[in-house]
């Protein structure tokens, strides 16, 4: 059960409204920091199996480094961890990577990006779509993680139109009724109001048949089970696809900057609404795709977002797929 603790810490990271909709801070940009280059093409493919998947960037924030990002841990730490790695310690660089399983003649889209509510460096997603040779009317399945607006805000443009409009929209079931509760609205922090909004605009008026739930652990797909990863919202879920014998984890928000929370999975950033449960949930999972040898693919993981977990130190490292 989430107390009023919990939407309190979360609400810090969710203030901003673009558009009419609401984003998360984290995904706005700091001019003074500069503008991060998208990279060129802004997909990248890999062979899972007989199956295929394909990382496709939706855009890039660049956020000052506070002391308010990492809630456990002293800024010092943090600096010196990312300069230990070559990082900037001054800001933050996140990416926002949906991604695409052809997989048996489907064509199965996980997460959707900011869309057209993200400024001008995201919602690139359908552009690198396009480019990697798939029309959004080809989608026939949209999977959602979880309801923060860096996820769904691309399922509609701001005109209220679908940007995959064959395609059924599956969501996690504990997810949807939370956000979904209107007494937990009315009880929210005035901070996180706008977030159960943008969740109402984005599926309330989805017509019948568009949208199902599923519990997760489901097999949402042949091939593609969900995997219950609550902490970070209350239904957050992470998938797996398995053919011919290899795996692939999406692994979405389970750490946000592999660089700090996979290197010390501890750590709680700030946006967790459970920072306790992520945590638990975090090493399970993590320790899982290093003993499956699984490649894996994070929302917000350097470009291409695809690669490998290996044990490092008290954690893990995520090294990225070669180009």
């Amino acid at each position: 059960m989430l107390t009023r603790r919990h939407f309190l810490g979360a609400s810090l990271a969710m203030t901003a409204y673009a558009g009419g909709s609401w984003v998360p801070v984290w995904a706005q940009n700091a001019p003074s920091f500069g503008t991060p280059a998208l990279p060129s093409p802004g997909f990248r493919r890999a062979k899972v199996g007989d199956a295929e998947v394909i990382a496709l960037i939706d855009g890039i924030a660049r956020r000052p480094l506070g002391e308010e990002f990492v809630k456990n841990a002293p800024l010092t730490e943090v600096r010196a961890l990312l300069s230990s790695q070559g990082l900037p310690n001054d800001y933050i660089d996140i990416p926002f990577t949906p991604f695409l399983v052809v997989a048996g003649g489907r064509k199965i889209l996980i997460d959707t990006g900011l869309g057209e509510f993200g400024g001008s460096n995201a919602g690139k997603l359908v552009e690198h779509l396009r480019a990697a040779g798939v029309q959004p009317s080809d989608i026939d399945t949209v999977l959602i993680s979880h309801h923060h607006g860096d996820h769904i805000n691309g399922l509609r443009n701001k005109a209220g139109e679908f940007a995959f409009p064959q395609a059924k929209v599956l969501v996690p079931a504990p997810e949807h009724a939370f956000w979904m509760d209107d007494a937990r609205m009315a009880a929210a922090p005035q901070g996180m109001k706008g977030a159960f909004e943008n969740v109402r605009r984005t599926f309330a008026a989805m017509p019948s048949g568009m949208l199902s739930t599923f519990e997760p652990g489901a097999e949402v797909a042949p091939g593609l089970r969900s995997i219950a990863a609550y902490g970070h919202t209350p239904g957050h879920t992470v998938f797996q696809l398995t053919s011919a014998g290899q795996h692939f984890h999406y692994v979405a928000d389970l750490t946000n900057v592999p660089a700090l929370f996979a290197r010390n999975p501890d750590w709680a950033v700030s946006f967790d609404m459970d920072a306790e449960a992520a945590r638990k949930v975090r090493r399970e999972i993590l320790a899982r795709i290093v003993t499956s040898q699984s490649l894996v693919g994070g929302f917000h993981f350097p470009f291409p977002a695809l690669g490998r977990m290996v044990a490092s130190g008290q954690g893990y490292a995520f090294e990225p797929m070669p180009g």
